[in-house]
C-alpha cells in the first residue's frame, strides 16, 4: 500500500472503491485512478485520459498527502521473456510552468551547464552491445525489469546492427512511431469503422510488443538515443560528449543545446515548444540534464527520479471556436462516422477546421450541437478533437445519426447496442470507392500507385466498379486519363497483374471481411488451404480455429452467403487471382492447435517458439481458454498457468516443447 493502513476497511458503492476508514476518501479514489490509469497506459496502450489530465491527478494526489509508487511505467508482458536491467532505467520529475520549472530545479544550479533536448513522446528501451554487435534491447517497464523484444527492435533501420567500439555498451533511446505513419494507419481505421488510435506513443509500445515482427517492421517505428548508459573501459566528462561519441557510432541522437541560468533554459524551452509541431515525432515537453556527470554522480537520485534533471511538460494547447455543422462520413465497410465541422482555428502549429467525433455515443456525451461554441485541442497533439462545450448556440437542435445513407439513400441500421451505424447498402458509392482503395492497399494486394484518388479518378471515367474489374483493366484506356502517361498506365497495369500472386492472406485482408485484419487473416490462410474450403467452413470449424469468436464467424459465414460475394469471387478467380494459402505448406503436424505460453523458457524467447510453433500449423495465443489445447509452462509461470489447471487444459514443460520442435 502507499498509504497508511488503518481503520476499519469500509466499502464504497458510489465510487466504486474499498478504502481503509483511517485513510482520506479521496486519496483513496485518486490512488486507484492512477493505478488504474497506469495500467491502460503503460501496459495495455489503451488511455482513456490525455498525459495533462493523468499529471492533475498526480498532482492532487500529491497535494493531499498521498505517496506516489517509486516508478512510473508497467510491469513487463509474459508476452515477452524479462530483462533485468544492468543500469536502471529511471522516470523523470516533471514540472509544468516556468515558474515551477525555476524554483525546483533552476535555482538550485544556478552556475551548472545543463543540457536542454526535446523531449520524444514514445516508448523508452535500453539497447545492448557486446563484441560490437547489438545482443538485446528491451522496454523500461517498471525500469528495473523489461520485456524482451530484440526481434521487433531489429526492424528498425535507423538501430545499428554492428559498431565500432566491441566492449559492452548500453544506450537509452526512445522508440517512435513518425507522425506520417500515425496518420496513415488512423486514417485506415477511420475508413472501416475501428478505433482510433490514442496518441503515436501508444501506437509505437503497440506496434513494439507485437508477437510477429513483419507487423512491428510494417508500423515504420523509429528510435533516438538520448543517454549513454554504461560503455565499459569508456570514460567522459560531459553528457554532450556522449551524445558526439554515439552520434559517431552510428546512433540517430537527440539534439542539445548547452545553457546556463534560469534565463537561458527557458528561452530554449520556450524555442522547442514553439517549433515541436514541425517534428517527425510527437513530442509532449523539454528535458533540462546537468551536463558533468561528475556532478550528477554527487548528485544522485530520490527514490523516485534523477537529481541531476527535471522534465518540462507543456500544457496541451485549447482553443475556442464555432462548430459550424456536424457531418457524416461513410466508410469502406458501410460504418457512419460523425465529424465535426469548425471554423478554422490554429492549434499546435496548424489550422485545424474538422475534428473527429468517433461515434453518435460520443456527441451524446459531450452534449454539442451545430452552432455551439467548443473548445478544441489536438490529442496527443496530433489528433483534432472536441473536448467540451463553451456555450450553446441559439436555435440549436440535437444531432440525429441519418437513418438514410448519406451517399446513397438506403436504409442505415445499428448494431446491437453499440454506436455503430452501418449503410446496409454494398454497391454504395462511398463503399465502393474506399473498398477498392483499401483491397489495393500496402497490407493487403499491394498495387502501388493506386491509392484512392487514382481510384477515384478510374470509378469516375467508368473503367472500374470494383475489385474484379481492375483486373481487366487496359493500360490504352489508362492513358486516355487525366494525369496519367504512356509509362504511368503500363506501370499501373503491371502493379495490378502482380498483384494476383499475393495469396490468400492478402486477399482475405483485401477484401475487407468484417473482423478478419492482418492477424485473423494470416491465421485463417494457415488453417485452410485456400479460400474454397475457407468459405464452405460451418461455425463450429471457424471457431474451433484460435482467436476466431463466434461473432467474426458469423461475419465470414456471412459474407461467402452473399450471392454478391459468389459473383465476385468467381470473376476474379476467371481473372487468374490466386486463391490458394502459401501458408499450408509444409509440415502441419500441430494444424487445429492452440498452444498458450507462459513463464520464461530458457533454450527460446517467447517469438521464436511462437514461430516454430505457428510453421507446424499450430496457433499460438495470448489466453487460456476452453478452446486450448496445450498450455507451455516456463519457469515462473503465472496467471495462464492456474487458469490452465482450472480448466484442466493440458500442460507441457519446455523439455516436451523442445521434443516437439525438434525435428523441424
Amino acid at each position: 500500500m502507499l498509504l497508511p493502513d488503518d481503520g476499519d476497511i469500509i466499502v464504497d458503492t458510489e465510487l466504486g472503491i474499498v478504502y481503509n476508514a483511517g485513510m482520506n476518501k479521496e486519496l483513496q479514489f485518486l490512488l486507484a485512478e492512477i493505478q488504474r490509469h497506469n495500467e491502460l497506459y503503460y501496459e495495455q496502450d489503451t488511455p482513456e485520459i490525455s498525459d495533462f489530465e493523468y499529471d492533475e491527478l498526480a498532482r492532487r494526489f500529491e497535494m493531499l498527502g498521498g505517496v506516489p509508487p517509486n516508478t512510473v511505467g508497467g510491469k513487463p508482458s509474459e508476452k515477452f521473456a524479462p530483462v533485468s536491467h544492468d543500469v536502471p532505467l529511471d522516470s523523470l520529475r516533471d514540472v509544468f510552468s516556468e515558474e515551477e520549472f525555476v524554483s525546483e530545479f533552476a535555482a538550485r544550479y544556478p552556475d551548472d551547464e545543463v543540457s536542454v533536448e526535446t523531449k520524444i513522446d514514445g516508448l523508452s528501451v535500453a539497447l545492448v552491445f557486446e563484441d560490437g554487435k547489438f545482443k538485446i534491447g528491451a522496454t523500461r517497464g517498471d525500469g528495473m525489469v523489461g520485456e524482451n523484444v530484440t526481434r521487433n527492435l531489429r526492424t528498425i533501420k535507423s538501430i545499428p546492427e554492428a559498431i565500432s567500439f566491441t566492449g559492452k555498451l548500453i544506450v537509452r533511446g526512445e522508440v517512435f512511431m513518425p507522425v506520417s505513419a500515425f496518420e496513415e494507419i488512423n486514417a485506415a481505421r477511420e475508413e472501416s469503422g475501428e478505433r482510433l488510435l490514442a496518441n503515436p506513443r501508444n501506437a509505437a509500445a503497440g506496434a513494439l510488443r507485437q508477437l510477429d515482427p513483419k507487423i512491428t517492421a510494417s508500423r515504420r517505428l523509429d528510435i533516438i538515443v538520448f543517454n549513454l548508459q554504461l560503455a565499459e573501459g569508456k570514460t567522459f566528462a560531459l553528457h554532450s560528449e556522449t551524445l558526439e561519441w554515439m552520434s559517431e557510432l552510428g546512433f540517430p541522437i537527440v539534439g542539445c543545446k548547452l545553457c546556463v541560468g534560469a534565463e537561458e533554459c527557458l528561452n530554449e524551452i520556450r524555442r522547442i515548444g514553439e517549433s515541436r509541431y514541425g517534428l517527425e515525432y510527437a513530442s509532449d515537453g523539454a528535458v533540462v540534464k546537468i551536463n558533468s556527470l561528475e556532478k550528477r554522480a554527487e548528485l544522485g537520485s530520490t527514490s523516485r527520479a534523477p537529481r541531476w534533471a527535471v522534465a518540462y511538460k507543456y500544457p496541451p494547447e485549447e482553443k475556442e471556436t464555432l462548430l459550424e455543422d456536424i457531418t457524416v462520413r461513410v466508410g469502406r465497410t458501410g460504418v457512419l462516422t460523425p465529424k465535426a465541422v469548425l471554423k478554422p482555428v490554429k492549434i499546435a502549429g496548424t489550422t485545424v477546421a474538422y475534428a473527429t467525433l468517433h461515434n453518435a455515443g460520443v456527441v451524446a456525451d459531450k452534449g454539442i450541437r451545430a452552432g455551439d461554441t467548443v473548445l478544441v485541442r489536438k490529442a496527443g497533439e496530433i489528433i483534432p478533437e472536441v473536448v467540451r462545450l463553451i456555450k450553446r448556440g441559439e436555435n440549436t437542435v440535437p444531432f440525429e445519426m441519418p437513418s438514410l445513407c448519406p451517399e446513397c439513400g438506403a436504409e442505415v441500421t445499428r448494431d446491437g447496442t453499440d454506436f455503430a451505424y452501418r449503410c446496409t447498402n454494398p454497391l454504395c458509392p462511398a463503399q465502393r470507392l474506399r473498398g477498392i482503395a483499401h483491397f489495393a492497399s500496402k497490407h493487403a494486394m499491394d498495387i502501388e500507385g493506386l491509392g484512392e484518388s487514382v481510384v477515384s479518378v478510374l470509378v469516375d471515367a467508368g473503367l472500374i466498379s470494383d475489385i474484379a474489374d481492375l483486373y481487366s483493366l487496359k493500360a490504352d484506356a489508362v492513358t486516355t486519363l487525366d494525369g496519367f502517361g504512356v509509362k504511368s498506365a503500363e506501370n499501373l497495369v503491371a502493379a495490378i497483374e502482380q498483384s494476383k500472386s499475393r495469396g490468400l492472406t492478402r486477399l482475405l485482408i483485401g477484401l475487407g471481411i468484417r473482423r478478419v485484419g492482418q492477424t485473423a487473416a494470416k491465421i485463417l490462410a494457415r488453417r485452410f488451404n485456400d479460400l474454397d474450403e475457407l468459405a464452405a467452413a460451418d461455425a463450429d470449424t471457424l471457431t474451433a480455429v484460435g482467436d476466431v469468436g463466434a461473432v467474426t464467424a458469423e461475419y465470414i459465414i456471412s459474407f461467402f452467403a452473399n450471392p454478391r460475394t459468389k459473383e465476385l469471387l468467381e470473376r476474379l478467380r476467371a481473372a487468374g487471382v490466386a486463391f490458394a494459402s502459401a501458408e499450408t505448406a509444409g509440415d502441419n503436424r500441430l494444424l487445429g492447435q492452440t498452444f498458450v505460453l507462459t513463464g520464461t523458457l530458457q533454450k527460446y524467447t517467447r517469438d521464436e517458439a511462437k514461430s516454430m510453433l505457428e510453421k507446424l500449423g499450430a496457433t499460438v495465443s495470448g489466453s487460456v481458454s476452453k478452446k486450448t489445447s496445450v498450455v507451455v509452462a516456463g519457469s515462473d509461470a503465472g496467471g495462464k498457468l492456474a487458469k490452465a489447471q482450472e480448466l484442466g487444459v493440458k500442460i507441457i514443460d519446455e523439455t516436451r516443447l523442445d521434443e516437439i520442435l525438434k525435428d523441424m
